[in-house]
């Protein structure tokens, strides 16, 4: 199967040819596509060595990484195990699962500081509970980049649609798309949040559009994430992991309640559980914000946040959704009351985010008694702090979002929803498709 390309690859492509280059440690969840972009970017070199930790065929090189922590006498051993040169310029090392080997992250730094002219990439699916031992591992000398599941945007680039892709990119609310153009998207939209980004699943679909393979493939996806809840935390229970991750889905798209989380556990296990599922990458927070100044994450209050899947696929797989009803009505707000909508903007927000740190999301609702105002994101564009409602349909009212406007005194909000780009008043609409487009506002 040929490689589909990621928006990721440009920033593969940028440290390789960087001059101040630091081993990179490449971070995501589990299958969202790190192994196969390094192995893209890999063709580039002379010579390409991979290491899986855990592969027993390369028990070998743990063992070396175990024994030695000089990077010259680490690169001769593997250059002799793997049979192929690692000559720093022409040679790739490709450091995978690195988390099953804590001595090869601690490596890290030595080759920042003693080999840096050899490119080196590091990635693992569950690396935050390895990195959490080794606090300063690599402060100042290792770079990270953060991989999340397919965006739209690179949806619409592995079904070939590049032209629509081009189109979609130059529209905004004072140049809308045609109505034939915005059809045709919310036909792909529709269909991509029923699959998701999940890489396998996209390319079964852009390989043969079997809607029913992808289900099945994602019926496997989730069944390899909770094989993994075992290897998270001995700690905890992996029954306590899957009702937490139950009751996240079951709540996604309001306040997080963890009364409503779990029969059995206390407010603590719950909450560890949450953090789990987090560091894991396969659940995201946004956080309740004053939104009074910048930076958003300064007057937050931890009490207040709402959780997601990563990825709206395996969400609409677990909950079994009627996909019939998903793809055939464009009134997504009658499929599990819009949560699938606000979720979708989430994650794609997340993925428009610099890859470079970890991903924030913010939401705002207000702070006195009795008022049931709430935005559903608070996002920075620019030095201006604004506001987004998602709506699953066409129609909504705007109350909390005018609210939020005259109260923090902000110049704009946006409408996320079914309908064409526009504007009324000082609100600005995109399509659902469109969150990749909110960051071009300021240029307008």
């Amino acid at each position: 199967m040929s490689y589909l390309k990621r928006n990721i690859d440009k920033d593969l492509q940028e440290w390789k040819n960087s001059v101040n280059r630091k081993p990179l440690l490449l971070r995501g969840a589990r299958q969202v596509g790190k192994s196969s972009a390094v192995r893209e970017l890999g063709q580039q070199f002379e010579f390409f060595v991979e290491i899986n930790f855990e592969n027993k065929d390369h028990a070998s090189a743990k063992k070396i990484f175990e024994a030695h922590s000089n990077p010259k006498i680490i690169t001769d051993e593997l250059s002799v195990m793997f049979e192929k040169p690692i000559v720093s310029g022409k040679t790739l090392l490709f450091l995978d699962e690195i988390q099953s080997c804590p001595e090869a992250i601690s490596a890290l730094r030595y080759f920042y500081e003693q080999m840096p002219e050899l490119h080196v990439i590091a990635a693992g699916s569950l690396l935050e509970f390895a990195l959490q031992k080794i606090p300063s591992f690599g402060v100042g000398r290792i770079r990270s980049m953060y991989m999340y599941p397919f965006s739209f945007e690179e949806f619409l680039q592995a079904l070939g649609r590049t032209m629509l892709l081009e189109k979609l990119q130059l529209a905004n609310p004072q140049n809308p798309l045609s109505e034939e153009l915005h059809k045709q998207l919310k036909e792909i939209f529709l269909r991509f949040i029923a699959i998701g980004g999940m890489p396998e699943v996209v390319a079964k679909y852009a390989t043969d559009g079997s809607l029913l393979d992808c289900q099945n493939i994602l019926d496997e996806l989730i069944e390899t994430l909770f094989n993994d809840f075992s290897k998270y935390k001995q700690q905890v229970p992996v029954t306590r992991l899957e009702e937490v991750f139950s009751a996240i889905i079951a709540q996604t798209g309001q306040k997080f309640t963890y009364s409503a989380a779990a029969t059995s556990a206390n407010q603590v296990q719950i909450k560890e559980s949450i953090e789990l599922l987090k560091m894991a990458g396969l659940v995201y927070s946004a956080t309740h914000t004053s939104a009074n100044g910048l930076p958003l994450g300064a007057e937050t209050n931890s009490r207040y946040r709402k959780l997601m899947l990563l990825d709206t696929g395996i969400y609409q797989r677990f909950l079994r959704l009627n996909l019939a009803n998903l793809l055939l009505d464009e009134k997504i707000e009658q499929i599990n009351k819009g949560a699938l909508a606000e979720m979708f903007v989430g994650t794609e927000l997340v993925k428009v985010q610099n890859n470079r740190l970890p991903a924030d999301l913010y939401y705002w609702q207000r702070e006195k008694g009795g008022s049931t105002a709430e935005v559903d994101y608070v996002i920075q564009i620019g030095q201006n702090i604004i506001p987004v409602e998602v709506k699953a349909g066409t129609k909504g009212a705007m109350q909390s979002m005018f609210l939020f406007l005259a109260e923090k005194q902000r110049p704009y909000g946006i409408r996320c929803s079914m309908e064409n780009f526009g504007e009324f008043q000082n609100i600005k609409i995109y399509p659902l498709y469109a969150v990749a487009n909110f960051q071009k506002i300021e240029t307008l």
